[in-house]
């Protein structure tokens, strides 16, 4: 295979298409869409970018070689924050008629936010995906995130000191509510989601937010060529990544394992803990037992890994010490945590008083 390149003289030369840059093939894509051969419909959600066309076309394609199929549904979600979107929007329509797919566009309306707007949007974008599947019958949303996205995502998580289950990054399939977000392209360069394209003379839009160096995924975007060249490139990120959830997977299997062993359910719902068997586990083990237990019982969201891991010191310390008793009591994301008679008891914390005005 061969690659055009174009020289600053205006000349074209020709080079070796490299395993990175080479178009995705029909055989290819009956692989990376098996997983969901079987299920009855599929939502694609395509922005008009090139990883997300891609993932229109290439699954259209594998859709028209299965004698029975999940009917596809595309959905572009306008954010409502460029002038160009809603323009790009109807190209995906363009686009998913000629491939005989049915399309939606879908409309953030509301006010949004001054700061953290990428996350926002991102809320948005997958509760307006969510609900247009539950109306569609599926269970399933697939997105064109790359092994390009897999490394950022890595990196940006290794800046803010996650944890091995976030630094895990993105997995192949997701629960996220009442959907399974599915990721086909984990392992694909973006490059050759782009030679899919131009090998297809199929177009795309171009995105200037994903240039935008006052966002934080951009800004690492940009240090990737660099890190590349110390072998950090996204081929080897996301090998990273791939073992990494390999491990949070394990060590979540032997959580289970404890958390049968040592725990059990009291009354009213309140969790148990042998607190002279949890001070012999491994800090990690133990990390992620009382962190299921608060999550079990607490009723104030996500519990956070920093607040976990002091919860964990204040519950250790006077087990470490062989004195178990009524020291510690203290809530964490809406669950009480109380150590006392040799046991960890955690259950329900009481509502918060209303502050006075």
């Amino acid at each position: 295979m061969t690659r055009m390149t174009r020289h600053a003289s205006g000349k074209v030369a020709r080079g070796k298409t490299t395993p990175d840059e080479a178009s995705v093939t029909s055989t290819e894509a009956r692989r990376l869409f098996a997983d969901w051969a079987d299920v009855p419909a599929l939502v694609l959600a395509v922005s008009g970018g090139p990883d997300s066309t891609a993932l229109m076309f290439l699954a259209a394609k594998w859709r028209s070689s299965l004698k029975r199929g999940p009917r596809l549904l595309v959905v572009t979600v306008d954010h409502g924050l460029r002038k160009e979107a809603a323009a790009e929007a109807k190209a995906v329509a363009s686009v998913a008629r000629a491939l005989k797919l049915e399309h939606a566009i879908l409309r953030w309306r509301g006010p949004k936010p001054s700061t953290g707007l990428p996350a926002a949007a991102r809320e948005a974008r997958y509760r307006l995906l969510a609900s247009a599947a539950q109306k569609a019958g599926a269970k399933h949303i697939l997105t064109g995130h790359t092994s390009d996205d897999q490394a950022e995502t890595l990196l940006m998580r290794m800046s803010r000191g996650s944890g091995l289950a976030g630094l895990g990054a993105m997995q192949r399939q997701a629960v996220r509510g009442d959907v399974v977000i599915g990721r086909p392209f984990l392992g694909i360069a973006k490059a050759r989601l782009v030679a899919t394209l131009l090998k297809a003379k199929i177009g795309s839009a171009d995105d200037p937010t994903n240039r935008d160096l006052s966002f934080t995924r951009p800004r690492f975007r940009q240090l990737m060529p660099l890190m590349a060249r110390e072998g950090l490139d996204s081929r080897n990120l996301g090998r990273l990544a791939q073992r990494l959830s390999r491990a949070n997977a394990a060590l979540e299997a032997v959580v289970g394992v404890m958390e049968r062993a040592i725990g059990r359910v009291g009354a009213g719902d309140t969790i148990e803990i042998d607190a002279r068997a949890f001070a012999t586990l491994p800090d990690e083990i133990a990390l992620r037992l009382l962190g299921r237990a608060v999550s079990a019982v607490g009723h104030e969201g996500p519990v956070e890994l920093a607040k976990l891991e002091s919860l964990l010191a204040a519950v250790q310390a006077p087990l470490r010490a062989d004195r178990a008793g009524g020291r510690v009591k203290l809530t964490l994301a809406g669950a009480l945590v109380a150590c006392a008679n040799d046991c960890i008891t955690v259950e329900a914390a009481p509502p918060r008083r209303s502050k006075r005005s």
